[in-house]
């Protein structure tokens, strides 16, 4: 390789001399104008998150490294925290840092990957759904007590179903099965499980009604059990009908399809112990239930056997025509006093009726009259009741007790002793 400078060349034909700013300037210009913005993914390593806000990492994997950085602004909007040895996916420009000559990744912006991606997914998933209602205990429905049919969405070749099946027959063999076969697991499993449930449920509209529905399936990774935490599942629960048991996984796999559903079970086998009784709990149920009711019974007739017996032996059954006299006897005496109640109040009675006679013949015009007293009448027909509605020459009608007058008013004398003279 040829040198860009040797001795035998002059400065006038020589490459130009730059300073280590200018070279690295150079080396960063060129590295952004080549390199458009992009995802990398890596392992995080010496993580700082400085106090000005900034964060400084390196991104790893199992042969190289580059540092970066996500400045304050970018790192505001994050997600999760970041930490060491958590692998993410990052967003950025590569660049290079001129005062100390090294390239990075200027990051804008940074997820989990892998598991870490998922579980971010999850919470992110669930946080929404959690603010939409889809969690509320108030849209929870109870399962019925004694189903008579009862629907699975699962897989048809999975253990989960073998062991949910294996349960019915030995706690409740009356119930009736439908199973909504799906696939639980890899790409197109989400929509087939919600497409499971819609069927069911068109089932329990058109055809017979379902009782209660099991979305299950066996455990599994996080990847495996993913089908369950994906929003078309989470949707198509929600907006059944039938009241849903989800057991997805083991007792520790909690899933977004069990955060909706109205009864969560920790394992297929669980939920095939929630949706129906067990027969030999209800075959004891029945037999103290008719050993309550023949006891009942029994009681019952005791009881009427002891009152007859009691009549048999009763005073009345074995003297029935003395009992009849002491009843006639007891009729007579009653029979007497309301016969005398009735003629003491027929008598209060018809001495407040002579008093209020007596009261009202007092207030009689005519009782007036008869002791002496008389009405003068004007000859316009109205009573006078004063010397000042009548002139001295006018005429007057004096009413008595038997007759009238017709008099002639000759003078007034008022209530002094006061003469008025004739006009």
């Amino acid at each position: 390789m040829r040198s860009l400078f040797t001795a035998r060349q002059s400065p006038e034909t020589a490459p130009p001399i730059f300073t280590v700013s200018q070279l690295n300037r150079v080396v960063r210009d060129l590295l952004e104008a080549g390199l458009p913005t992009l995802w990398l993914e890596g392992e995080i390593s010496n993580f700082t998150h400085h106090r000005n806000g900034h964060m400084y990492f390196t991104l790893k994997d199992e042969a190289a490294e580059i540092e970066a950085v996500m400045f304050a602004s970018q790192n505001a909007l994050l997600q999760f925290t970041p930490a060491d040895g958590q692998k993410v996916i990052a967003f950025g420009q590569i660049t290079l840092y001129e005062r100390k000559g090294r390239y990075q990744i200027n990051v804008l912006e940074m997820r989990p990957a892998g598991i870490g991606k998922l579980q971010w997914e999850f919470e992110k998933l669930k946080e929404r759904l959690h603010a939409e209602g889809l969690f509320d205990a108030r849209f929870k429905q109870s399962l019925p007590r004694f189903p008579e049919r009862l629907g699975i969405v699962t897989s048809p070749e999975g253990a989960a179903l073998r062991d949910i099946l294996k349960i019915l027959r030995e706690r409740y063999p009356v119930v009736e099965i439908l199973v909504f076969p799906a696939k639980v697991q890899g790409e197109g499993a989400a929509a087939e499980i919600a497409e499971a449930i819609r069927s069911a449920n068109r089932y329990a509209l058109r055809i017979a009604p379902i009782d209660t529905l099991i979305v299950t399936r066996g455990g599994g990774s996080l990847e495996d059990l993913w089908a369950f935490n994906e929003e078309p599942v989470a949707r198509a629960i929600f907006e059944s009908a039938i009241p849903i048991i989800s057991a997805v996984g083991h007792e520790v796999d909690i899933t977004i399809a069990d955060l909706v559903a109205d009864v969560r079970a920790p394992t297929p086998t669980a939920a095939a112990q929630m949706a129906v009784p067990d027969r030999r709990e209800l075959v004891e149920l029945a037999q103290g239930a008719r050993a309550h009711a023949e006891q009942l019974v029994s009681g019952r007739i005791d009881g009427h056997l002891l009152r007859v017996e009691m009549l048999r032996r009763s005073r009345g059954l074995h003297r029935p025509i003395q009992l009849l006299r002491e009843h006639e006897q007891s009729l007579d005496h009653a029979s007497e006093l309301l016969l005398r109640a009735m003629r003491e109040r027929l008598a209060r009675s018809h001495e407040r009726w002579q008093s209020l006679v007596s009261r009202l013949e007092g207030l009689n015009p005519v009782s007036v009259l008869r002791r002496g007293f008389s009405v003068v009448e004007s000859e316009a027909g109205r009573i006078v009741r004063s010397s000042e509605q009548v002139r001295v020459g006018e005429r007057v009608r004096i009413r008595l007790h038997q007759g009238k007058l017709l008099s002639r008013i000759e003078a007034k004398e008022s209530d002094h002793g006061e003469e008025t003279p004739q006009d």
